[in-house]
């Protein structure tokens, strides 16, 4: 077994931790179409910016660690969509869909080991691909914890 391989497990799985805390998939589940671009009083996002937000910026992340010819968004133009609304019905469910495949690839990319994970990310900037994971889990789990409030402050959100 290569010494990596538990350190690979826990990073992957600590993509879609739910352990401590509820995850994406509990966090986007039964959300009522008509408030899914809702901002809720004194709150700056809807559940549609942060879910979008969360796909956009992992999207950025995977992308960044993948390919050789990557290309910086402009923050933060590029990582937030442009209304408070999905643009239509079946974005919502594209969007999930999506962000699910990526963090999927970015799991596949924890456990290869082929991939040195305390090795810079070669057109990077100093960047290792274990920091970039880690990022990744950290910045879901903030966003997470938003759109949990978010759905609270609408009504929205199933007692435990």
């Amino acid at each position: 077994m290569d010494a990596s391989e538990p350190l690979r497990r826990q990073v992957a799985r600590l993509l879609e931790w739910e352990d401590a805390h509820a995850g994406f998939e509990a966090a986007v589940a039964g959300l009522p179409p008509d408030l899914r671009g809702r901002r809720p009083t004194g709150l700056p996002h809807s559940p549609w910016e942060l879910v979008e937000h969360l796909r956009l910026t992992q999207r950025d992340i995977l992308d960044f660690c993948r390919d050789p010819a990557y290309s910086e968004p402009t923050w933060p133009d590029d990582y937030w969509p442009k209304t408070p609304e999905p643009p239509s019905p079946e974005a919502w469910d594209e969007c999930v869909t999506s962000f699910q495949r990526d963090r999927s690839a970015l799991q596949q990319l924890a456990t290869d080991p082929a991939v040195d994970l305390f090795a810079r990310v070669p057109h990077g900037t100093g960047q290792t691909f274990l920091r970039e994971l880690l990022v990744v889990a950290d910045h879901g789990s903030y966003h997470v914890g938003q759109l949990i409030l978010t759905r609270r402050l609408l009504g929205s959100w199933p007692a435990r």
